[in-house]
């Protein structure tokens, strides 16, 4: 029964907040939370929903191919969006798709957001030349456009792999050349609210009482800087998500045997002109459908966490 109480309790203080009114009281926030929220749980559950299986090379066939959508002459039920050069369904590869965009998107924002935060709590806590060098570099880094650092990171990866090794670990080193472009906007947001947070008489306490300095970033000024790091997060998954379909249509992001959102377009692209435009076309909407929501509810959160607009 405590259990439930308490459960009752924390549901009755979300729903009095001022950020869960001001959500309420947006109509084009909340339209954007169920479109974020119906992506989200239609890549979760995409091996159900999907009509076919995109990845299973085994039941593709190229008599599918260049099929147009149903309600064009030629198209049928059994391909509702049409066919794309190999045969797959545009419906479930834009499912499937879907949920291997947002699966890189997510993990190169908490890579990007760990090592950022890390790097930031460490820049405002040690001050001096650790924190003069990780601005420095964090600086120079956001002099350059976040697409060129991911195209290096990208290429100097694939230039230490064969070809083999370079396709098994496609994923993770877009994961990881997205990540790595983003971290500078985390480190020197808190690092600017580290730098506040050690002048507060909480950390001087602990201080006194003999905490390690690790333990003080750790559990006390961690939680208080999360706030901002929650707005630079919504809002970096949309441009991770862009980032992506970026790299992938320009062929050096996702393998075609895995297509994702971008990869579909790149593919699209080339038959644009020769007719079969729904391969290119509804792609392209489900990516600015869901960057459009994921930036909306970054925007939102922005001004909702901002206590001066509140």
């Amino acid at each position: 029964m405590d259990i439930f109480r308490y459960i009752a309790k924390r549901y009755t203080l979300i729903i009095d907040s001022d950020i869960f009114y001001s959500f309420r009281r947006s109509p084009v926030t909340v339209v954007a939370a169920v479109i974020t929220v119906t992506y989200i749980l239609g890549t979760i559950f995409a091996p159900w929903i999907a009509p076919h299986n995109s990845y299973d090379l085994t039941s593709l066939s190229l008599l599918d191919a260049f099929l147009p959508p149903a309600w064009i002459e030629g198209g049928t039920t059994n391909f509702l969006l049409g066919t794309d050069d190999q045969g797959r369904g545009i419906l479930s590869t834009i499912i499937w798709g879907s949920r291997l965009s947002l699966g890189v998107g997510f993990a190169a924002v908490i890579f990007s957001g760990i090592l950022g935060t890390a790097l930031g709590l460490i820049s405002g806590s040690a001050g001096g030349r650790v924190d003069a060098f990780i601005m420095r570099v964090a600086e120079v880094q956001l002099t350059f456009p976040a697409i060129l650092i991911a195209l290096l990171v990208d290429g100097v990866s694939r230039g230490l792999m064969n070809v083999y090794e370079a396709e098994a670990m496609a994923i993770y080193v877009v994961i990881f050349s997205i990540g790595v472009s983003f971290w500078p906007q985390y480190a020197r947001t808190v690092r600017a609210s580290t730098v506040v947070e050690m002048e507060k008489s909480y950390v001087e306490a602990a201080q006194v009482a003999g905490r390690h300095p690790a333990v003080i970033m750790v559990r006390h000024v961690l939680p208080n800087v999360m706030g901002p790091v929650l707005v630079i997060t919504t809002i970096n998954l949309a441009l991770a998500i862009i980032l992506e379909a970026t790299l992938s249509f320009l062929g050096v992001g996702i393998p075609p045997t895995e297509p994702s959102l971008g990869t579909m377009i790149r593919i699209g692209n080339d038959y644009l002109f020769s007719g079969e435009w729904w391969i290119t076309v509804f792609p392209g909407a489900a990516l600015a459908v869901l960057v459009l929501a994921v930036n909306l509810l970054g925007d939102w959160m922005r001004d909702a966490f901002n206590p001066k607009l509140r």
